[in-house]
């Protein structure tokens, strides 16, 4: 077999997708413990400003939202279970809020790439509201992809660099701990707890 050609047969089930569900700190602490995920990089997505600054972004006024690049392994996890585990981790009933964050850089979003991202997010949202998970309508954006740009450095791992930091224990555990109880069968092995 043609190396090559094993290579790009691999690299088929590489998928990426942009989601935004509140301060980025805490949804990189989140997927970066799912099993499948290959990278997840914090920045900034769906707004009109080039480039912005987290300072920027902060104020509300550049159209971003804080968000996560993520790059996944098809064949190990599934765009239904990544957004299964995107619903369940934040909630996704408040407009423009995540507990005290509030402002559209906090909404929670679906920045999808192709059509086909499109249908699954859309249904997937669709089986939430029917089992009554949230007792509120989902307010989540499903809207087309435009731009990404990744975040200042010092975001990067801030959850596991800062965990003494109160936000982290207040605001970031609880999330953390939600993936752990309900999707232990998707949490990477180095996080389960024995």
């Amino acid at each position: 077999m043609n190396p090559n050609t094993e290579n790009s047969s691999k690299s088929n089930n590489i998928e990426e997708i942009i989601l935004a569900n509140g301060c980025f700190w805490c949804t990189e602490a989140v997927f970066k413990r799912v099993r499948g995920i290959l990278s997840v990089e914090p920045g900034y997505s769906g707004g009109f400003v080039k480039d912005p600054s987290y300072d920027q972004v902060c104020t509300g006024e550049t159209g971003h939202a804080e968000a996560i690049q993520i790059r996944y392994d098809s064949q190990i996890i599934s765009l239904e279970k990544l957004l299964e585990i995107f619903w369940y981790t934040h909630d996704p009933t408040t407009l423009n809020r995540q507990g005290n964050d509030i402002g559209t850089q906090y909404r929670s979003a679906i920045f999808y790439q192709t059509a086909k991202q499109k249908d699954i997010a859309t249904s997937v949202k669709e089986n939430i509201e029917k089992m009554k998970v949230y007792s509120n309508p989902v307010v989540t954006e499903i809207t087309p992809f435009k731009n990404f740009y990744p975040a200042e450095k010092y975001h990067k791992d801030y959850y596991d660099n800062n965990k003494d930091v109160p936000y982290c224990s207040y605001v970031i555990d609880p999330k953390v701990q939600k993936l752990l109880s309900k999707f232990q069968n998707n949490v990477k092995h180095e996080y389960v707890k024995v």
